[in-house]
């Protein structure tokens, strides 16, 4: 059973990122399952620290782009709007090269807030980073 209240196509979401950082770092949408989001994002001079290694902000960017993205998936986005209250990360693995691989899923949907999970990994599949992170859902001010 299918998590969405609405599910975008990989093209739209890829769309509505176009001039923010998610563009900026080349980060990608790349699959979209019954309750999970996954994208990736290059290892390169964009994203790396001064010792050539990627940087833990980036890492914490990509968390976010998926989980953030994924969470107004779930909503009605007509009337709410989610926005990023806490996040945090574990670094567990240096990577110096090539694309990581984000993957959320939600640990809890609930009316007014959502936490989910993010597992980044290299591409040999080994886990650099995880993350957590808790959206608030508010409804949208009318102007």
């Amino acid at each position: 059973m299918s998590i969405w209240f609405r599910q975008p196509t990989l093209e739209q979401l890829n769309a509505l990122s176009a001039n923010t950082l998610v563009s900026h770092l080349d980060m990608r949408f790349i699959e979209i399952g019954d309750d999970f989001l996954r994208g990736t994002m290059p290892v390169d001079a964009r994203t790396h620290q001064p010792y050539g290694v990627l940087h833990g902000g980036a890492s914490v960017a990509l968390a976010e782009t998926l989980a953030s993205t994924a969470a107004a998936c779930c909503v009605d986005t007509a009337r709410y709007i989610c926005l990023g209250q806490e996040i945090n990360a574990n670094h567990l693995r240096a990577v110096t090269s090539g694309l990581v691989t984000g993957t959320t899923r939600p640990y809890h949907i609930g009316a007014r807030s959502q936490v989910w999970g993010i597992e980044i990994r290299d591409a040999a599949g080994h886990l650099s980073c995880i993350s957590r992170i808790t959206m608030a859902t508010v409804e949208r001010r009318r102007v």
